[in-house]
């Protein structure tokens, strides 16, 4: 198996389980006031309490994410063994659905740390990101980086032809 896409999997893996416990954590935002401190993730806990449409949109954009990556990893996988993938094509089908996850979850952050930076500031609570917001972008940058080293594995991938079977 060529480095690439042995790095391509790594990074793919790797993307796809800090996503999934940044989706699963509580710490994506944390408050720090003069007596107490509180920390808030994507699921709420409140029974009553509506949630925001921010977080619902954060929510879908992130589980996309964690889906089109975990399909992004089956299918460097698969292209892993030759008899189970399609000759030339497992690295760049695993390359554009690696780019759909970085995208999503792009969108996802984005939507969160705008309405979050944009929230008025009390003077006596200090807030900030926490370590669950922090892997989410690095879900997002370790998932461009997979789908850039499986395009490299699939244009640098021998042609396909009559010769390999």
């Amino acid at each position: 198996m060529e480095p690439c896409r042995s790095l391509a999997l790594l990074a793919a893996s790797l993307a796809l389980v800090s996503a999934l416990v940044a989706l699963s954590t509580d710490f994506w935002f944390m408050a720090i006031g003069p007596s107490s401190s509180a920390h808030s993730g994507l699921w709420p806990k409140r029974g009553g309490e509506s949630v925001a449409d921010f977080i619902h949109v954060t929510q879908t954009f992130s589980i996309l994410a964690a889906l089109c990556g975990l399909g992004s990893v089956g299918l460097l996988v698969l292209s892993c063994i030759p008899s189970l993938s399609a000759p030339g094509r497992g690295p760049l089908v695993s390359s554009i659905t690696a780019f759909v996850a970085a995208v999503f979850m792009v969108v996802a952050m984005a939507v969160y740390t705008g309405h979050r930076w944009s929230q008025p500031r009390h003077p006596q609570i200090q807030s900030c990101f926490s370590w669950s917001f922090y892997l989410g972008w690095v879900s997002a940058l370790l998932w461009f980086s997979a789908g850039s080293l499986s395009l490299v594995a699939h244009f640098r991938a021998p042609p396909s032809g009559y010769e390999e079977l």
